[in-house]
């Protein structure tokens, strides 16, 4: 009953948000906020750190640019196509990362995307260190005019609640729960019968699918798509907005992207190259008092919530 509630709150003020705040601030926090909730799926549920999820981010947005501007494909098919190559990269990356465990899974997953950075760099279709510029963002289904912000807001947001709502069902699963399980002890699941390895694959697939999805949008929102979406960088942004929020909860990494993305909003005129200073600061500082992230020290202070919302 707690998360229903936080849930149709949170829904009620999205919706009004417009109102009060500039909808493309809205839209990066929730763009961000998924691709967070896609890696939480993969560190929080079942245990497995990837320093390489920009690849499938990044990689998304660029197909996604690519086919609209090139193509003239409309939004929702580029952002198809970018969501389709994200589980392509995933399962390639998945099935060599998943043989090793720990830091070694970690520096592969690293290594690979890197790999998946320079080809970027070099590709001809890329625009190099430009990127892909004036993307289009065109009409949905050939109705809905995505140039306005306001119902490009909508539409974003549409998409947001079903993808957390997908996840939140994943998570809610007989196969979260066998996730949770490796995540616990991977030894005891194995002498269980479970084939860990695929359902390893499987997990990693799906959070590269929901990477690329939110990379795809972020694409069309701001229209162009650049080499730092696909950089190490951004990588350590999503497992900074993760371990901040709190791992392996619903509502977590809502909160990590949503203060991640504010801060820099905030900073980004005054602060200028110091945003990253200031931001890994404010890491420290959180990561010091806030041991389970700010959801989990919430949840452990309120009494009773913390089953309904962390499942």
């Amino acid at each position: 009953m707690t998360r229903k509630v936080i849930t149709v709150v949170a829904l009620c003020l999205a919706i009004a948000a417009p109102a009060v705040l500039y909808p493309v601030l809205l839209m990066k926090f929730m763009c961000f906020a998924l691709f967070a909730c896609a890696f939480n799926l993969l560190l929080g549920y079942t245990g497995l750190l990837s320093f390489g999820h920009a690849a499938f981010f990044g990689a998304a947005g660029y197909v996604t640019g690519y086919m609209i501007k090139e193509f003239g494909a409309p939004p929702e098919l580029g952002v198809a196509a970018g969501v389709l190559v994200a589980l392509g990269l995933g399962a390639l990356i998945g099935s060599l990362a998943i043989r090793r465990q720990g830091i070694y899974f970690a520096m592969i997953t690293l290594a690979l995307a890197q790999m998946v950075y320079f080809f970027f760099v070099q590709a001809p279709f890329s625009g190099g260190e430009d990127g892909l510029q004036d993307i289009q963002r065109g009409r949905l289904f050939g109705l809905i005019d995505l140039g306005d912000d306001l119902n490009l807001y909508y539409c974003v947001l549409a998409v947001f609640a079903a993808s957390l709502w997908l996840i939140a069902r994943i998570v809610d699963s007989p196969f979260g729960q066998v996730v949770k399980a490796i995540r616990e002890n991977e030894a005891r699941a194995i002498s269980l019968g479970y084939d860990v390895a695929r359902f390893k694959l499987i997990v990693f697939v799906i959070s590269a699918g929901l990477s690329g999805l939110a990379g795809g949008m972020k694409a069309v929102v701001f229209k162009f798509a650049t080499l730092a979406d696909v950089h190490w960088h951004t990588s350590g942004e999503v497992v900074l907005m993760t371990i901040l929020g709190g791992m392996g909860q619903v509502f977590g990494p809502l909160v990590g992207a949503g203060g991640i993305v504010a801060l820099q909003n905030a900073l980004a005129d005054k602060a200028g190259s110091l945003v990253t200073v200031i931001t890994g600061a404010s890491f420290i500082l959180c990561v010091l008092l806030f041991r389970r992230g700010i959801v989990g020290e919430l949840l452990r202070v309120w009494p009773g919530s913390a089953r309904a919302a962390s499942r």
